[in-house]
């Protein structure tokens, strides 16, 4: 009996590690907040819509793969919170007006497809491979629905029209073939990256 309660005592967490935890879970989501920043230099842009092809979509996904559910939305807050604020961080720049552009949508939904994808891995089995890389194609399909719906408004405002083909043919369409192998990359490198960090 007294062993038992001595290995119940010695799994429970002190509040230095609880502490120290918080600190790097912190910290890794301040540095994939940094990457995905980074990733929105990395930009191609297509001459028939105003979307460019950046690095963002990766580092979101893999965010939400490495960071799980709760610091992958954190670290995507952060980024959009030092967009906002008027730091050079977006495709577009930084600043309010930044997130009321083309790309406001795909913005504002990178929170939600990180906390998707990390929701998705919760447990042993969305752990594997397979279940990886669905969870990387749900955050996907979430960034496409936030993004193509907020460039059909986009759009209407600036009298661009509204035809759906069009909005998906600049929106959704065109990023699919690129975003599907991100999200193939991401699905790959997580285990390793998420091995190196002590959080869940």
């Amino acid at each position: 009996m007294k062993q038992r309660i001595v290995a119940l005592i010695g799994s429970v967490p002190s509040a230095a590690m609880v502490r120290r935890r918080a600190a790097v879970g912190l910290a890794a989501a301040t540095a994939f907040a940094a990457l995905t920043a980074l990733g929105a230099r990395v930009q191609f842009h297509l001459p028939f819509t105003p979307v460019p092809v950046t690095g963002q979509v990766f580092c979101v996904l893999l965010a939400g793969c490495v960071l799980g559910a709760r610091l992958g939305f954190v670290s995507q807050v952060e980024y959009l919170a030092a967009g906002a604020a008027g730091l050079p961080v977006f495709a577009f720049g930084g600043g309010p007006t930044a997130l009321l552009g083309p790309t406001g949508g795909y913005l504002v939904g990178f929170p939600i497809a990180a906390l998707v994808v990390g929701a998705l891995l919760r447990g042993r089995r969305g752990r594997g491979a397979g279940g990886r890389m669905a969870a990387c194609l749900c955050g996907v399909a979430v960034i496409y629905i936030f993004g193509g719906a907020w460039y059909a408004l986009w759009c209407a405002a600036t009298g661009a029209g509204v035809e759906i083909a069009a909005i998906a043919g600049q929106s959704v369409v065109p990023f699919i073939a690129v975003d599907v192998p991100k999200a193939g990359l991401a699905a790959a490198l997580a285990p390793t990256l998420r091995s190196r960090l002590s959080f869940d």
